[in-house]
């Protein structure tokens, strides 16, 4: 039982943290005089994907054995299926849920904004395919310099951050009346110190209730009869992508959804790039039946987001589906697993 209402602490603590870390970090995009969609893309996705980056750096270079070190493969796998399934599937169902709500709102069918929207859209997923993509394929691969070509990934993130950060101000037609810092409710303009101390703050928290809340579902998986391989490709990943995901859930609430997915999509070029460079230089890189299955969905998925969004056909219906690929890979993982 413990475990269960340690679950459900860290669960709310990680919610209301990730409401004070949007608060802030939006403030920290204006004092840096940032784009709106860099808000999301860099600052926020580095923030919450800056934690599970660490875990992995200390997995894959501290691991005394190859399977300690494979736990870090496993984070680098998980983290961008997790986000290209059931975040984005639970931010269309809050993009539903929120329609339904305000009866004027536009219809469940309507596109997730204008044109110009869903090309900015897909020209992050365009980033992200290819990248993974050869991700995956060094996962079946064997040869000398390939450690090297961790380094590769780096680059790649270098240049998409410059080019995130370089962006012009256009897209700053949404969400432009920031709330009040939490630190200075009644601060027109709060201090810098002030904005930096809540986004710190508010990061520890959620680097620590993340880290509690994966330890209670390994307690808890065994309990409910999964094995400790399901609990790990299965539960892990959401657990460790719950911050994005809350982030998500926060800025649909506040009818900011290019934020909410804006920030899906950053991190999952984090995700893509910095823990995989870790881990081709740190580890074998070597993929068994279960990562590389992980591969193909979170192919699959992009794939599908992709194609209705270049078709600017991107409702919050079509986005809540994917969702679906992540049943697809559990119910993929049975007979691997059995």
């Amino acid at each position: 039982m413990l475990h269960f209402v340690l679950l459900i602490a860290c669960a709310v603590a990680i919610y209301l943290s990730c409401e004070w870390f949007v608060n802030a970090v939006e403030w920290l995009g204006e004092r840096l005089n940032v784009g709106r969609m860099a808000v999301g893309t860099i600052l926020a996705a580095f923030g919450t994907a800056l934690p599970e980056s660490v875990v992995t750096l200390v997995a894959v270079t501290t691991g005394a054995t190859p399977e300690a070190k494979n736990i870090g493969v496993g984070a680098a796998m998980g983290g961008p299926l997790a986000l290209a399934t059931v975040a984005y599937g639970v931010t269309g169902a809050m993009l539903l849920l929120q329609r339904r709500k305000r009866r004027a709102a536009a219809p469940a069918d309507a596109p997730l904004g204008t044109e110009r929207d869903m090309r900015r859209l897909a020209k992050d997923q365009t980033w992200f395919l290819p990248v993974f993509v050869v991700k995956v394929a060094l996962g079946l691969v064997a040869f000398a310099f390939k450690p090297v070509l961790g380094l590769a990934f780096f680059a790649v993130y270098a240049v998409y951050f410059w080019r995130e950060i370089r962006g012009d101000h256009e897209e700053d037609d949404e969400g432009v009346e920031l709330e009040p810092l939490k630190f200075q409710p009644r601060a027109a303009s709060p201090a810098t110190w002030a904005v930096v101390a809540q986004t710190l703050v508010t990061l520890v928290v959620i680097f620590f209730a993340s880290q509690l809340f994966v330890h209670q579902l390994d307690a808890i998986g065994p309990m409910l009869g999964l094995s400790a391989s399901v609990t790990a490709l299965l539960l892990s990943p959401i657990a460790t992508e719950l911050p994005e995901i809350m982030n998500a859930v926060i800025w649909v609430r506040q009818g900011k959804t290019k934020l909410a997915l804006a920030n899906i999509s950053g991190a999952m070029m984090i995700q893509a790039t910095v823990p995989s460079g870790l881990g081709l230089l740190f580890t074998s890189w070597h993929f068994d039946s279960a990562l590389l299955w992980s591969g193909v969905i979170t192919m699959a998925a992009i794939g599908y987001l992709l194609l209705t969004m270049r078709a600017h056909k991107l409702t919050a219906g079509r986005l809540a589906v994917a969702a679906g690929f992540y049943v697809v890979f559990g119910l993929g993982l049975i007979p691997i697993l059995a």
